[in-house]
């Protein structure tokens, strides 16, 4: 079973378990990869639909039913694309003459399809590397590599495009800013009207067309320039705390999105994402970067003076009532290494001898109360502790 076909059959599980919501993103995700204007009439034309009968779940569920069937009949004949390499970045440094903070060494590989996530306290050097990785500063040492054809400077900025974390102003309605850009990247008439409605819809925008900059909240407005950016059809985003100020609820759906439109079998693109937000980010990312003092920490080793060790151990963070005195006493009959007290929590250590479910079984045995427990062995958040 090829990518499509994968991601076919979890839209068919959504629609079977009622999730419209869901099932009408993925709808407007296939259409756009049809890149063929009757479809966009059709799926517009569901969403005009969708406007007025939102309670009709019968008539939904047909009409989503059959739309997607076309879809795979004309998709299923379609080429996969086969994932290129994007960017290389080897062994870049950026130092300041009148600042102690440098970033770097920094490698990173980056291709189409791949989200990679940019993690670390403020002030560690995500903005400064996402700036020179979309080339706004040039590294003093090492170098960044684009694999892709581009004519010019103006060319490369239209295919790697950056999206800080504040945005400027604009001005008129959030549909007649989209039409513009849409129309500066050869997008005209009906096609233009039936794309920026598309990807509208696609990011949440829909009921929010004829708003202004002032009306929309931070969150909408992160919204807005995503949507402004994928209408010129980049290859590689670059994304600077795109969950900032957005609930629990609403980062999870963003990382969503932004999955499901890397992941295209027919358009995939790279993402870059810089975020406070690890956990959530380690979920939805296929690598992550974790940055402190400037410098990439790798989660696989640890570097002591000038060497790298490659780590073997179980570790794990869980909240208690006991005593860290208490705990101990239980915890070492698995070979305990280590047992800190973090803010709140309790980081643990052990060989990779011990399993999750060794360390579940003497919890259990021993009547240890807790709260809360994960395996952070694999996780950016042991760089935190």
């Amino acid at each position: 079973m090829n990518l499509f076909e994968k991601q076919y059959q979890e839209i068919l599980h959504f629609l079977q378990f009622e999730d419209y919501t869901l099932t009408l993103k993925r709808i407007i995700d296939l259409t756009l990869d049809t890149e063929d204007i009757s479809f966009y009439r059709k799926t517009y034309e569901l969403l005009q639909w969708v406007d007025f009968n939102e309670s009709n779940l019968e008539e939904k569920k047909e009409r989503y039913s059959s739309i997607l069937n076309e879809l795979y009949q004309f998709l299923s004949k379609k080429t996969i694309h086969n994932p290129n390499p994007l960017l290389i970045v080897e062994n870049i440094k950026n130092a300041y003459s009148k600042s102690s903070f440098s970033l770097g060494p920094i490698n990173i590989k980056i291709a189409e399809g791949e989200i990679i996530g940019l993690v670390g306290e403020n002030g560690n050097g995500k903005t400064t590397l996402l700036r020179a990785l979309c080339g706004e500063l040039l590294p003093t040492e090492g170098k960044v590599s684009y694999l892709f054809d581009y004519k010019d400077d103006y060319e490369l900025r239209s295919q790697l495009i950056y999206i800080p974390q504040r945005t400027n102003t604009w001005y008129g309605s959030v549909l007649d800013n989209l039409r513009f850009t849409a129309a500066s990247y050869d997008s005209m008439g009906e096609e233009n009207e039936l794309l920026v409605d598309l990807i509208i819809s696609r990011m949440g925008l829909r009921n929010y067309r004829n708003y202004k900059w002032k009306n929309l909240s931070s969150g909408y407005k992160m919204r807005f320039e995503l949507v402004r950016m994928l209408l010129r059809k980049p290859k590689l985003l670059l994304i600077d705390e795109p969950l900032a100020n957005l609930d629990i609820l609403a980062q999870q759906t963003v990382l969503d999105d932004f999955k499901a439109i890397a992941k295209s079998p027919f358009r995939p693109l790279g993402i870059v994402l810089s975020s406070q937000q690890l956990y959530e980010v380690e979920k939805t990312s296929d690598q992550v970067i974790f940055l402190k003092h400037g410098e990439q920490k790798n989660l696989k080793s640890e570097t002591t003076g000038d060497h790298e060790t490659e780590l073997q151990e179980l570790i794990i963070e869980f909240e208690s009532e006991w005593t860290q005195e208490q705990l101990y006493a239980v915890l070492k009959q698995l070979s305990l290494s280590k047992l800190q007290y973090n803010g709140g929590s309790f980081i643990s250590h052990f060989p990779d001898t011990i399993s999750i479910n060794n360390f579940l079984q003497i919890i259990i045995d021993n009547n240890v109360p807790i709260k809360y427990f994960r395996n952070i062995s694999n996780s950016t958040r042991r760089f935190f502790v």
